[in-house]
């Protein structure tokens, strides 16, 4: 049996993991889906304050409420930094640290430090000119969904704290390092934002030369939201990660 943590990206719950979480479970292993503060069923504690602090607390207060150790932490988008930091804390709490087309920073960097200048500066307006300090989720079609999928998300969707966007985390990459990691790369489309961590998960020099030693690439011919356009393809790929 195996402990399955999974913390969705930016503007989505808990519930976008509801096609994945029942095929873990009835493999015999205990999962458990996160919700960030102020987002999905937890968009009524919104606030200005929210940083990535607040985020990276949930994660780990999740983790300890659920007595969960040896963890596979399944870690979606924006949810990349969170994995970081939960891995230069905690790895001995970690058994595999999934990035699931998510974020790879650098020590020093912010979520917003990788984007075009052109999505940045509209993120941080956004969320300026917000009382609730909050940007807006785009049009799901971004991340390939269509139809009914693309509707699901859309209804769901709730915008996101603007706090996290612009905290910066540092970290020891080679503590992080320690911790067994594999990327999965969504391909079809591939979502632009996170281009630079796809380049990333290639680089020998990337972390000092500390990523590559310990990390594997996986490949899903999908977009953004393989939890949604694929759940059968990424359940088959988190059940064979060891």
């Amino acid at each position: 049996m195996s402990n399955y943590l999974l913390v969705h990206g930016a503007w989505h719950g808990a519930w976008c993991w509801q096609r994945v979480l029942p095929g873990l479970i009835q493999a015999g292993h205990r999962a458990h889906a996160v919700t960030l503060t102020g987002v999905g069923e937890r968009a009524h504690l919104l606030t200005p304050d929210i940083d990535l602090e607040t985020h990276i607390r949930d994660v780990m207060a999740a983790m300890d409420a659920e007595e969960m150790d040896d963890v596979l932490l399944v870690v979606h988008s924006y949810a990349g930094m969170l994995g970081t930091a939960i891995a230069d804390r905690r790895p001995e709490r970690l058994r595999h640290l999934v990035y699931l087309d998510a974020v790879l920073p650098k020590p020093g960097e912010s979520w917003s430090s990788t984007h075009a200048s052109a999505t940045r500066n509209a993120r941080i307006a956004a969320a300026q000119a917000d009382p609730l300090h909050a940007f807006p989720a785009p049009d799901p079609s971004v991340f390939g969904l269509s139809d009914a999928d693309h509707a699901w998300v859309a209804r769901r969707q709730t915008p996101h704290p603007g706090g996290p966007y612009t905290h910066v985390l540092d970290f020891d990459p080679q503590r992080v390092a320690s911790v067994p990691r594999t990327f999965i790369n969504c391909t079809e489309p591939a979502l632009g934002t996170i281009e630079s961590s796809r380049l990333r998960m290639v680089d020998p020099k990337f972390w000092d030369g500390a990523w590559l030693p310990g990390s594997k690439v996986m490949e899903m011919k999908t977009g953004h939201d393989p939890m949604v356009s694929d759940p059968h393809g990424l359940l088959t790929l988190l059940l064979n990660l060891d």
